[in-house]
């Protein structure tokens, strides 16, 4: 696999610290563990859902935390010697704790989540106040008119 060298775009730039880790961590460079598998959807215009299959996994054992721009998706399954009384003779679904950060854009906010069949569903939305919207400015001969821009 081919690998590149950002070393040289670091000192010229100032400011994209955020996307060269992006980078990064896209090209596997972080060293991050594949698991647990996810799922990142479109769900409409401005609606995002992540899915994280977390079989084994009550509701009790995960947490989710969003902060700033950052998404943390926790899983610690608590050991429970009391509610089997055989022994496990081969273990397939993983019961190890992990944690998922993704990295969310600006106001992207989270709206919810649920967990049913094995998956964690968090839903997303990206809602822009009116004051970061685009707007259209009419060029006149004497006062400056602004219209507002409808979003489509």
């Amino acid at each position: 696999m081919r690998t590149f060298d950002l070393a040289p775009l670091y000192r010229s730039t100032v400011g994209f610290d955020r996307l060269f880790n992006l980078f990064d961590q896209a090209a596997g460079h972080d060293g991050a563990p594949g698991y647990p598998p996810y799922n990142i959807e479109r769900t409409g215009e401005n609606d995002y859902r992540i899915t994280v299959a977390v079989a084994g996994f009550s509701e009790s054992d995960l947490s989710i935390e969003a902060k700033e721009n950052t998404l943390t998706i926790r899983g610690d399954k608590q050991a429970r010697t009391d509610e089997r009384n055989g022994e496990t003779l081969y273990q397939g679904i993983a019961a190890r704790a992990f944690e998922r950060v993704f990295q969310l854009a600006d106001f992207v906010q989270v709206k919810g989540a649920a967990l049913e069949n094995g998956l964690l569903h968090v839903d997303l939305v990206r809602e822009v106040p009116e004051a970061k919207k685009p707007r259209q400015i009419k060029i006149g001969n004497g006062t400056p008119k602004v219209v507002e821009q409808k979003a489509a």
